[in-house]
């Protein structure tokens, strides 16, 4: 339930701020559809939102969102043994790896020192205090026995399609959420080499989250 709060907090709040149109003119108006300037003028909300959710920390976050609230409601749609449970597992996995990565990549190459008011209080709750408490809440409390093999190779489909549409979309309107991503600047070669470095590291991260797992589950049954 905590998880599921802060999780919904912090999409509520990014969104509140992009819809309201917090982040005009506090970006660079040259850089085309950047959550609010475009060269010509102004986006508008809904082409805001598709600016929005097309970040890594934005999907990141609504995946967690929509995941906790699933396990607190809806908590036997992950134990079921077909097509269905497959999904839900991988998508509760996708939602501590994505949140995991977001974290991490945010704090280490993306965050900067300049952000103050409700700009500083949406950055914390994205980038730290939902990694934080998504991860803490799976060592403390799982739920358990959801991680095998196969649910890490499904896991990785949302990180990947993610990838091609952002890619995609960057060369359809010359510009991408992160300057890793910017073909016209870094190239085809510094991309690519950036998206499977980024996928090792999930499936590292994964494998790791599925040994504790492991391990946690048979303390539970001890």
């Amino acid at each position: 339930m905590i998880n599921a709060a802060v999780a919904a907090l912090a999409v509520t709040v990014s969104f509140s701020l992009m819809a309201t149109g917090y982040y005009l003119d506090q970006i660079d108006p040259t850089k085309p559809t950047l959550l609010g300037n475009i060269p010509t003028g102004k986006d508008q909300i809904w082409e805001r939102f598709f600016d929005w959710i097309s970040y890594f920390t934005i999907l990141s976050n609504i995946t967690v969102t929509v995941v906790t609230f699933m396990l607190l409601f809806r908590p036997e749609l992950f134990t079921r043994q077909d097509r269905i449970g497959n999904r839900w597992r991988a998508l509760r996995l996708d939602s501590l790896l994505m949140i995991t990565i977001t974290g991490i990549v945010y704090n280490v190459l993306l965050k900067g020192g300049d952000k103050v008011g409700w700009d500083l209080i949406s950055d914390t709750l994205q980038h730290a205090l939902n990694p934080i408490v998504t991860v803490v809440v799976f060592f403390i409390v799982g739920p358990r026995g959801m991680i095998d093999l196969k649910t890490i190779a499904r896991a990785m489909v949302v990180p990947i399609v993610w990838a091609v549409v952002a890619l995609l979309r960057g060369q359809v309107i010359g510009a991408y959420p992160y300057f890793f991503l910017d073909v016209a600047t870094v190239g085809w070669a510094s991309v690519i080499t950036f998206i499977l470095a980024i996928m090792v590291f999930a499936i590292v991260i994964a494998l790791i989250f599925m040994a504790y797992d492991k391990v946690a589950s048979k303390r539970q049954s001890a």
